[in-house]
């Protein structure tokens, strides 16, 4: 019998569950996947040869396709993972043959305060532990092929400096120069570092590097993570791993990976890394782990290689966008979905009673600190309040035009009043709706969930974008600021109005789709403004230009690359059994 959730920790509930897991072997054997299509990493993890399964079934039909998006979050998070593992198993209550792709976790938030991803309760991914602390390396070869590029970077600045142009020409170089107060990319640490934001490197001597003001983000903002979430394949890849934007040389010509030759090196790292993870649900379904997450900050989804793959050999794929709907689904639809050319049949938009009380008047929790009381007491005022929030996501969905359903993610302190509140406002808004108890009793507490999802997969939708690229860049962000976020309008900084003026007279640079960055805390550019704020404007402090992902970036509000770790983080109570050298404490 599986450990029950209100007594039990999730990381001795997939402990339990992994006593009893399916071997790699198996798994693949249940998918229908060859022999040498299989690239084990132990018994219980193996990475997918991708570019065979896609050879061997380039004439199978795709299954149906199923986003999992939400509300705007709590900073304690909404079950998106959850839910998503709860679904994949509910599916496989009504034996169908179903795969879920999620997004590998990023070691910031696992040593944070927002935990893994991996799920909860009885519906998550394992096993834990490698699924939580490096999986197969994708995110190592991340950091590697992306610190390369900056210390090709910072070589270069250095050596033009000291050296003559007969040296650097006897070097087989030539000058580039670079403007060091004008560099694009950061270095790279998959932990939230605040103490890193800005640093200045190069102190010392001449041998030492060139002294200039640099800093470090999250790895998973990495534009080559981007590059991993967009990529077809490894050609495409390769190309695209040339096109990176480093710096800007002296009279604010770009200065890329290519130009450094360091391009075809980044792209070595990330040979292993393009094939996607396999993993499994406690319930025994497979799971694709590849990419990664924060659609606040990045694109935020799990693969196109791995999800194309799954379509091929799944009858039902279950994929994962980060945060809420105006940022991981506004992303999944404007970016993700134009670049693989794949089409959804679903979207399901995850909310809580907790989250949904918050928008609607309750005090905000914070990270690291117990709920207040008030969210285990009965507040239907709240709750309808709090609606207003849903239903706009609703409605993000349906401009889509996607069949949206909405999951009512359970926990045991709900009360009946409060869902059938937002059962009913949801309806109302032209949403399926379903109570889904996944969290404490697994695939059987998500059979209403499964099947409203079912349904909506079978009705005929009317997918379309939200712009094209031929719009220019400030309408597009004044579209998506209006349509999506519910501002009034958007203000620019002085530098980001410059920028987006020079981007819009570069043809290339208009052909790249628009990869917002806002606080997901948050309809706004505001974290702590939540429900359904009128009479605001966005502002866009700055615009960043991911050249080998495609994607032009902008910057809302004062959200950073790097986020900083909390006063009491996750990694103070993860520790290892010495014994057995299971690790304990993770979530």
């Amino acid at each position: 019998m599986p450990l029950d959730p209100t007594k039990h920790a999730d990381w001795e509930i997939a402990e339990a569950a992994e006593a009893n897991m399916k071997q790699v072997y198996q798994l693949a054997d249940e998918l229908g996947l060859e022999k040498d299509e299989l690239l084990p990493h132990g018994h219980y993890v193996a990475k997918v040869d991708y570019k065979k399964v896609l050879d061997r079934l380039k004439s199978k039909p795709d299954g149906k396709y199923i986003d999992v998006t939400a509300i705007t979050p709590t900073p304690l998070g909404e079950g998106k993972s959850t839910s998503t593992m709860g679904l994949t198993e509910g599916m496989g209550k009504r034996g169908k043959n179903v795969i879920a792709t999620i997004r590998q976790p990023s070691g910031g938030p696992t040593m944070n305060v927002k935990g893994s991803a991996a799920g909860g309760g009885l519906a998550q991914c394992i096993p834990l532990t490698p699924f939580s602390l490096g999986l197969t390396g994708d995110i190592n070869a991340i950091m590697n092929a992306h610190n390369l590029a900056m210390v090709a970077l910072t070589a270069r600045i250095q050596h033009e400096f000291n050296s003559t142009d007969a040296f650097l020409e006897r070097s087989g170089l030539k000058r580039l120069n670079i403007d060091p107060r004008n560099v694009e990319m950061k270095w790279i640490i998959d932990f939230c570092a605040q103490s890193l934001r800005n640093i200045i490197i190069g102190l010392g001597g001449r041998k030492d590097g060139f002294m200039m003001n640099s800093s470090f983000a999250i790895a998973v903002s990495s534009e080559v993570m981007a590059i991993l979430s967009v990529a077809k394949d490894l050609k495409d890849m390769r190309e695209r791993m040339g096109k990176i934007v480093v710096a800007y040389d002296k009279k604010g010509k770009p200065v890329t990976t290519g130009d450094l030759d360091v391009a075809g090196a980044m792209t070595a790292w990330m040979i292993e890394a393009i094939n996607p993870n396999l993993l499994q649900t406690v319930e025994g379904q497979p799971v694709f782990v590849h990419a990664g997450p924060f659609a606040n900050i990045a694109i935020g989804q799990s693969s196109i290689i791995g999800d194309r793959v799954a379509l091929k050999l799944g009858d039902y794929v279950i994929t994962e966008s980060g945060f809420a709907a105006d940022i991981g689904f506004e992303k999944f639809w404007n970016l993700k979905c134009r670049m693989s050319g794949l089409v959804p049949n679903c979207a399901v938009v995850v909310a809580t009673i907790r989250a949904l009380k918050c928008h609607g008047g309750a005090p905000i929790p914070l990270p690291g600190q117990p709920l207040d009381p008030a969210y285990g007491q009965e507040n239907v005022g709240w709750v309808e309040k709090g609606c207003e929030n849903l239903i706009h996501h609703i409605k993000t969905v349906k401009k889509a035009g996607i069949n949206p359903v909405v999951c009512i993610n359970n926990f045991y302190t709900d009360t009946d009043n409060e869902i059938k509140a937002v059962r009913r406002l949801a309806e109302e808004a032209g949403a399926r709706v379903a109570l889904s108890k996944h969290w404490q009793y697994g695939g059987e507490g998500a059979l209403e969930f499964a099947d409203a999802v079912i349904e909506a997969c079978n009705e005929p939708n009317d997918f379309k974008f939200l712009y094209e690229l031929e719009t220019p860049l400030r309408q597009r962000i004044e579209l998506i600021a209006r349509e999506v976020y519910g501002a009034d309008g958007v203000e620019y900084s002085a530098e980001a109005l410059e920028k987006a003026k020079r981007m819009e007279a570069d043809p290339e640079i208009q052909k790249m789709g628009t990869c917002m960055v806002k606080t997901h805390l948050s309809l706004t550019d505001v974290p702590t403004l939540k429900g359904v704020p009128k009479g605001w404007k966005l502002h866009i402090r700055d615009i960043l230009t991911y050249g080998g992902a495609g994607f032009v970036v902008p910057v809302a509000g004062a959200i950073s690359l790097m986020p900083g770790t909390a006063a009491n983080p996750a990694y103070r109570r993860v520790d290892v059994d010495v014994e057995t050298g299971k690790v304990q404490g993770l979530f």
